[in-house]
């Protein structure tokens, strides 16, 4: 697949899901020709400092990004926040926060991952984990690699050749522990408007992530979200098929909001995920329409 020079979605390992330092995530993208990037990590503005340094050393254009977890009648979002203030300390609050009921979700989780079937210990978790979260990821990481299921028939699906073994970690992840799946574990988080509140006071633009991922089956719901107040949709993701890229992107069109191009590589979670990738060749005119919303 050809690979965009823009790629405004990626994690470091300041999200928990995510295996990079910033600089190497600069390094990354400056290898294989990005040259328009955002780490967007999950509810912390932590990678910024150390990224954009490295990306301003690289003459590279670097947009300070966050990705909030929010909701909106009941739906689980991911909204991304381009061109914010990071220094306000807001935004690491908000991680604290989540972070604070995750710890608390994650014992509960270990409870229903061995309700399944399976014997794991804290310790197994605890030896992935850099702050005490458990993740979906970190619960097929250690059941993928524990010898004692190696033929457990749950597990074969996202084994070598199985129908979910090409992002075989996330994938476990949004099968058991996403809304509405057997470990899910509900944490509050802020809603779509109170996201897009705090997105829009400290100077950034808020815009939906993989919309095809979380409002699977329920597009129409978008245009309501642009009324609330989203101002942009990522569009082309490498988690949309060909159609879905073009569903969102004529409706970005059609609204006159902002549409935006990222990978959502996160490392080893997502390991068919690759930086510069999102499902097809991102249009030329990103960069004027970043531009044109002051974001470089």
């Amino acid at each position: 697949m050809k690979k965009s020079y823009v790629d405004l979605h990626m994690h470091s390992m300041y999200s928990d899901d995510g295996e990079f330092t910033p600089t190497k995530l600069v390094d990354m993208c400056h290898e294989v020709g990005v040259r328009i990037m955002a780490i967007a990590d999950h509810n912390y503005v932590k990678a910024i400092d150390e990224a954009s340094q490295r990306a301003k050393e690289l003459n590279m254009k670097y947009i300070p990004a966050i990705e909030i977890d929010c909701t909106y009648k009941g739906i689980n979002l991911h909204v991304v926040g381009y061109g914010i203030d990071y220094k306000k300390p807001i935004f690491n609050q908000l991680g604290d926060k989540v972070m604070e009921q995750e710890l608390k979700c994650s014992a509960k989780e270990l409870e229903l991952t061995n309700a399944l079937g399976f014997e794991l210990k804290k310790e197994q978790l605890d030896a992935l984990s850099l702050n005490g979260v458990y993740t979906g990821e970190m619960f097929a990481e250690a059941l993928l690699n524990d010898s004692r299921y190696n033929d457990h028939e749950l597990l074969k699906p996202y084994r070598e050749g199985g129908a979910r073994s090409d992002n075989p970690y996330v994938n476990f992840y949004w099968d058991y522990y996403a809304q509405g799946k057997p470990c899910y574990t509900e944490v509050k988080f802020p809603s779509l408007e109170e996201t897009i509140k705090i997105i829009n006071d400290n100077g950034g633009v808020a815009v939906l992530a993989h919309p095809g991922n979380n409002l699977k089956g329920q597009f129409e719901i978008f245009d309501e979200m642009v009324k609330v107040g989203i101002q942009g949709v990522e569009c082309f993701s490498n988690y949309h098929s060909k159609e879905v890229n073009e569903y969102f992107y004529n409706k970005a069109k059609e609204l006159d909001i902002l549409y935006t191009c990222g990978s959502d590589f996160h490392g080893k979670t997502k390991p068919a995920i690759v930086l510069g990738e999102n499902g097809c060749f991102c249009p030329q005119n990103v960069e004027k329409l970043l531009k044109d919303y002051h974001l470089i």
